[in-house]
């Protein structure tokens, strides 16, 4: 049971941060446009345009590995293989904005990046332990080695 509320939990935290991030850029976004400059001669149009659509693609894609958890949470299985790959990719990517997020934002920050990614791995391995970490279907393997001494 405590494997669902983590990946509830985990589905909801990446959800709100996938709105926060999208408004954020939005104005961001807004900001670049109002100011008409330009860096390194960019059309600020140009700079405005490519701020919302990154916006829009990082939550996309937070909301996809929100949806991931939360079908895992709903039906208490453990992901397939992409919704597996797409969340590992989450967690590297948490992990890499949290130590980013020190320098240039601070402490608090961090924290954030680092709760959001002990959710995601703690949902990862969680669903893992059901399978005893082996594929669905991969039969054992015979012992490699000789065969063991039998008297008759």
């Amino acid at each position: 049971m405590a494997r669902r509320t983590v990946a509830a939990v985990a589905a909801v935290v990446l959800m709100v941060e996938a709105v926060v991030i999208a408004l954020l850029n939005w104005v961001l976004g807004l900001v670049v446009d109002h100011q008409d400059m330009s860096l390194a001669d960019l059309d600020p149009g140009a700079m405005t345009i490519a701020t919302w659509i990154a916006g829009g693609l990082i939550g996309l894609y937070l909301v996809g590995c929100g949806v991931a958890l939360l079908r895992m949470a709903v039906r208490d299985l453990p992901p397939g293989r992409f919704a597996r790959v797409l969340l590992i990719t989450c967690a590297v990517t948490h992990g890499l904005l949290g130590a980013f997020a020190v320098g240039l934002v601070g402490w608090p920050a961090f924290a954030f990046m680092m709760v959001v990614l002990g959710l995601i791995v703690l949902s990862l391995f969680s669903y893992d332990e059901e399978r005893g970490g082996a594929r669905p279907g991969a039969e054992e393997a015979p012992p490699v080695g000789p065969a063991p001494y039998t008297s008759a």
